[in-house]
């Protein structure tokens, strides 16, 4: 990376740091007489020596994985501009406060007595989601987005068998997120694509087309859609949906574009599962935790998972009759401390800092969409919302594709956006600034941006090549994934 955006090091393999006698730690001395665990383990779980495990002292690990830290890109670092990931900056206020030993240190076994401020808490948090979307209740249990829309199509399966309508196909519009045809083969459903329309939204003559024959069970849409347009006939679609007994499943990847503007329960939606690290800040990436509740409207009430947490008087109780219910989709009550977060981000921003949150992404998206209009393609260029998508159609021209300049892009110290998507973007290079940044990081960007471009017109061989400053340079990718090396060998020279 360039300049004071870090330097470029590359740190080897701990094995290269060992050294014959080094001691990173020594146990005490046994103050008992030591088992022979030999004959009653060998054969059994008796691991042999291992050859050539490296010798270190503590300070070398340290230094190690400190330095290897610091080849990692955050959004504690700079701009994260991941479109449809919503990468946004964590609030340190809300890591303190799920850290406070009478939350962080209760146990998911504990009887309800001893746990009414958990449970109030996570009252809370549902009634807040459920002012903020407009929807009758909520499931805090999800442990991610994808697993909030199986929980949210398996109600739809359960409401569709209830009322003695089998239904076995789901709708998609070609634009979607590529959990949403998955989730909807593993409820049991097959997928139907919608073709977009040439403004890339919604087509309704086409949905009216596939509701004739009466086995849709919902359709899946995202709102605003991955094109970073919104869905001006949303309601529409919901009325056609709801007239001939489908559901409307909206997708809440991007909800950060709209909290506080607008209500998804009044656009008609049925069911829509939250991102909570993407839209309330929680932390994001690394394979979790994550935290994906689903809210439902009147009509899928009753098939939420359970436990619900219930007001008995002046008790918090977990409310486990409900006979249509689809049962527990994950163990205990969902990701407790991503939970604590996402309430104290809702309450620290309070009903007007919601909305200002969402304004702030919405004006950061449309600054760099102008900031690059010039030198990116938009192929669809109706109004932007928290994301604005360019293909790479002018940088072909010299022979220049998205992925180069992704690579480029971290020459100057900067993460790439999301490349390739959506799918019917050929090229597609993602933007999503989110609210985290202000103008100074997000001038920068565009600058940075704009300099790739004229290389691609200028020198494209340079642009091809990136990056140059980076730890790594250019890997075989195809050969990575098919041949990986995931052992450490001894260098044979």
């Amino acid at each position: 990376m360039n300049g004071a955006r870090g330097r470029a090091r590359r740190e080897g393999v701990i094995f290269d740091r060992s050294s014959p006698g080094r001691v990173g730690y020594q146990l005490p001395p046994l103050e008992v007489p030591p088992a022979d665990v030999r004959q009653t383990l060998a054969g059994v779980a008796l691991r042999g020596e291992i050859e050539e495990l490296p010798e270190v002292s503590e300070v070398d690990v340290l230094r190690h994985f400190h330095r290897l830290s610091q080849l990692n890109y955050s959004v504690d670092e700079g701009l994260y501009p991941l479109g449809s990931c919503t990468m946004k900056y964590n609030p340190r206020l809300n890591e303190e406060l799920a850290r406070l030993p009478g939350l962080a240190q209760l146990h998911p076994l504990q009887p309800e007595e001893q746990v009414q401020g958990a449970l109030e808490l996570m009252w809370e948090l549902e009634q807040a989601l459920v002012a903020i979307t407009g929807m009758a209740r909520v499931t805090l249990q999800p442990a991610a987005g994808a697993h909030g829309e199986l929980t949210g199509m398996l109600m739809v399966r359960a409401a569709c068998r209830d009322r003695n309508s089998p239904r076995s196909t789901v709708l998609i519009p070609d634009s979607a997120h590529g959990t949403n045809p998955a989730t909807a083969v593993f409820a049991g459903f097959k997928v139907v694509e919608i073709a977009s329309t040439s403004a890339g939204t919604l087509d309704l003559h086409a949905l009216a087309r596939h509701l004739e024959g009466g086995d849709v069970a919902a359709l899946m849409v995202t709102v605003p859609n991955t094109l970073g347009v919104f869905e001006p006939e949303i309601a529409r679609a919901a009325a056609m949906l709801h007239e001939r007994g489908a559901f409307l499943y909206i997708d809440g990847a991007n909800l950060n574009a709209f909290v506080g503007i607008a209500q998804p329960g009044a656009m008609g939606a049925d069911v829509m599962h939250i991102n909570l690290h993407k839209t309330f800040s929680t932390p994001h990436g690394g394979g979790g935790p994550g935290a994906g509740p689903v809210a439902v409207s009147q009509a899928l009430v009753e098939y939420l998972p359970v436990p619900l947490v219930e007001r008995t008087g002046d008790r918090w109780t977990l409310s486990y009759h409900r006979p249509k219910s689809i049962g527990k989709v994950r163990g205990f009550y969902g990701n407790f401390g991503m939970l604590v977060r996402a309430l104290a981000y809702i309450r620290s921003l309070g009903r007007d800092g919601l909305k200002a949150m969402a304004e702030g992404a919405v004006l950061n998206a449309n600054y760099i969409r102008k900031g690059l209009e010039e030198d990116y393609h938009l192929p669809y260029p109706g109004a932007s919302l928290h994301e604005v998508v360019f293909d790479d159609s002018r940088q072909l021209a010299h022979g220049v594709k998205n992925v180069d300049i992704a690579k480029r892009l971290l020459d100057y110290g900067f993460h790439p956006p999301t490349m390739s998507f959506p799918l019917i973007v050929h090229g597609a290079l993602m933007i999503e600034p989110t609210e985290s940044d202000g103008v100074e990081e997000l001038d920068a960007f565009i600058a940075a941006m704009r300099q790739i471009a004229r290389e691609c017109r200028e020198n494209p061989e340079l642009v091809r090549g990136a990056p140059y400053t980076t730890p790594v340079r250019r890997l075989d990718e195809v050969r990575a994934a098919r041949s990986p090396i995931l052992r450490w060998r001894r260098s044979s020279r």
